[in-house]
């Protein structure tokens, strides 16, 4: 009888990506629109278009459409035949490592003023899962009150609101908010997906051009969940409701308009948090069990 060839074991890789999120329609992959991942694949379909299969991306985390990032992670699995092309020398330069080639030829076909940059490209650690193995994503949004000093220049991360708002107050209500919730009123719903979400971290400064600044960090955030909170805080920030609204709100556990959704522009996914060692592994194994229950 004759026996099933076994599949050679791949290499994964980890990348660390940037983005300015203005033109392109989100991270996942869409027919017919500009999108990060997408952007990505081709390039890696370029680049390994003599050597099987194109590879695909898995991210830490999705972001909507107009969202930027400068801590974005994904990972790639590479087979041997594609590692190998990585290592092959070009010229009489001496061959780079499979990593480095890997992040060199993808910002080569991206280009040399592009809006999405591999920062880095590094071999994985057993057990790394850029999705699963994640312990926190951070994210910062930014307001322009009339206080703040409107920089055309960062319009394109800024969102511009026409009142005064109250930093304090909108600080407060955000500590407020911490914890593990089901935070169904400041989620876009979407099915099967569950809104229970621990927000770790989240506070407010007015930086010195004044503009507010809002660090936000969770396990993980449900679809809109940032902007929802933002936006919240802003109603308080401008008298229209208080703290206690906030928790009010958010133990009804049910979508509502007591507040706006602040534009994409301003938000930036900064870092994402992983453990170390053995422990990657472990946390992706709980976090599958825990979106799968």
């Amino acid at each position: 009888m004759p026996t099933e060839s076994v599949p050679a074991p791949t290499t994964r890789y980890r990348l660390d990506i940037a983005y300015q999120g203005t033109d392109f329609n989100g991270w996942g992959r869409q027919p017919g629109l500009r999108t990060v991942q997408g952007t990505l694949e081709d390039a890696l379909a370029t680049i390994f278009r003599r050597a099987g299969e194109p590879p695909l991306l898995t991210v830490a985390g999705r972001t909507d459409a107009g969202v930027h990032a400068i801590g974005q992670v994904a990972h790639v699995d590479l087979t041997p035949g594609q590692v190998s092309l990585l290592r092959k020398p070009h010229g009489k330069r001496p061959p780079l490592s499979a990593e480095e080639a890997l992040g060199r030829r993808l910002n080569g076909i991206l280009g040399p003023v592009s809006d999405v940059v591999v920062l880095s490209a590094t071999v994985a650690p057993q057990g790394f899962d850029a999705r699963f193995s994640a312990l926190w994503r951070r994210y910062e949004y930014r307001v322009a009150d009339r206080l703040a000093l409107r920089d055309p220049l960062q319009r394109h991360r800024t969102a511009w609101v026409s009142s005064d708002l109250d930093v304090e107050a909108m600080d407060m209500a955000a500590h407020g908010l911490l914890g593990l919730h089901d935070f169904a009123s400041y989620c876009k719903a979407r099915e099967g997906a569950t809104t229970i979400r621990t927000l770790q971290a989240f506070a407010w400064r007015r930086d010195p051009d004044g503009v507010l600044v809002a660090e936000l960090t969770a396990d993980a955030f449900c679809h809109s969940m940032v902007r929802a909170l933002v936006g919240a805080c802003v109603e308080v920030g401008e008298g229209k409701l208080g703290a206690g609204d906030l928790i009010a709100l958010r133990d009804e556990k049910q979508r509502t308009s007591a507040f706006k959704v602040m534009p994409a522009r301003g938000l930036t996914l900064m870092e994402v948090g992983y453990p170390e060692g053995a422990e990657l592994a472990l946390r992706a194994e709980r976090t599958r069990a825990m979106r799968e229950l």
